[in-house]
């Protein structure tokens, strides 16, 4: 039997869901281990990309708080929470004001942030903030170095092919050490190489776009790329967003396999999807979580 995992919750506040404050300080008192909050800037009128999910796109998804400040107010108000962006996409922040947004973060948290990042699929989002769609990966990757390099270093430079900048000066640091872990919440093919050069966990999503084969393999992508490259497996942390609350609150009767069978494949953070509701339609499914965590305590 694996070892028990840590859980957490990932959801979107809006202006009238459950607000960050509230959750966070319910979710520590009945011990939950981690808050996880998504991003999107806005959503054009006007769209052609398809939404991973299928059918059509929630309404909810022109709504989203900013997450660090949403995850700051949770943060404050916390002692022992992680809070962490499920997930932040990151070609649409300039790196150098991002860097200083998660170092302050990390700071206010006291090293609880988890830096959850994509790339993106809505091209029309990322147009409005300049960036040409095809270029999101490549712009990713250097964001994050740079990031490192002004997380790590007391003068920090850096030039690539779409950031460039001089030596300069950028406090504060974060208290995680390198800066705090990054996650890649994404399962394509370029994935393991992508997880494996420069973050440090895998954040899938089951039941959306991956099925237990397919986390499975990709896990197994993680290891032989990991293998090829001298790092060990053991160093990356492995989170997974699962759809099972909502089924456990629905009574359905395969929900506590699913959760045995991601526990099986290795993850070692289960984090519930709860979508955004009034409060009302929220509370009784973070009750049916807090009950459904307490059977493996």
């Amino acid at each position: 039997m694996a070892d028990t995992p840590n859980f957490g919750i990932v959801t979107i506040p809006t202006h009238y869901t459950i607000q960050p404050v509230d959750f966070a300080r319910w979710l520590e008192e009945n011990g939950f281990e981690s808050l996880f909050f998504g991003e999107h800037t806005h959503i054009p009128t006007s769209r052609q990309s398809p939404f991973p999910g299928g059918g059509d796109l929630p309404g909810y998804y022109s709504e989203f708080f900013d997450p660090f400040i949403g995850l700051t107010a949770a943060a404050a108000v916390t002692q022992k929470l992680k809070v962490g962006t499920s997930v932040c996409l990151v070609p649409e922040h300039h790196p150098i004001t991002l860097a200083k947004e998660v170092a302050c973060l990390d700071r206010v948290a006291n090293g609880r942030f988890l830096f959850g990042i994509g790339a993106g699929w809505n091209a029309e989002e990322m147009a409005d903030h300049g960036v040409t769609f095809k270029d999101r990966w490549k712009i990713t990757r250097e964001s994050i170095l740079a990031m490192r390099e002004i997380w790590t270093k007391e003068v920090a430079e850096f030039h690539g092919q779409f950031l460039d900048f001089d030596p300069m000066w950028c406090w504060p640091k974060p208290i995680s050490a390198g800066g705090p872990p990054i996650l890649m919440g994404a399962s394509s093919k370029w994935s393991p190489k992508r997880i494996v050069e420069y973050c440090d966990g895998w954040f899938p999503v089951d039941g959306l776009v991956e099925g237990l084969d397919e986390l499975s393999n990709g896990l197994n992508a993680i290891r032989t790329e990991a293998d090829r490259v001298g790092r060990a497996m053991d160093e990356f942390d492995l989170t997974v967003i699962t759809w099972v609350l909502t089924a456990y609150a629905q009574a359905a009767p395969d929900a506590i396999k699913r959760l045995h069978e991601l526990i099986d494949l290795g993850f070692t953070r289960i984090v519930f999807l709860i979508e955004p509701a009034t409060p009302e339609v929220q509370w009784p499914i973070l009750e049916k979580g807090a009950e459904l965590i307490r059977q493996f305590r």
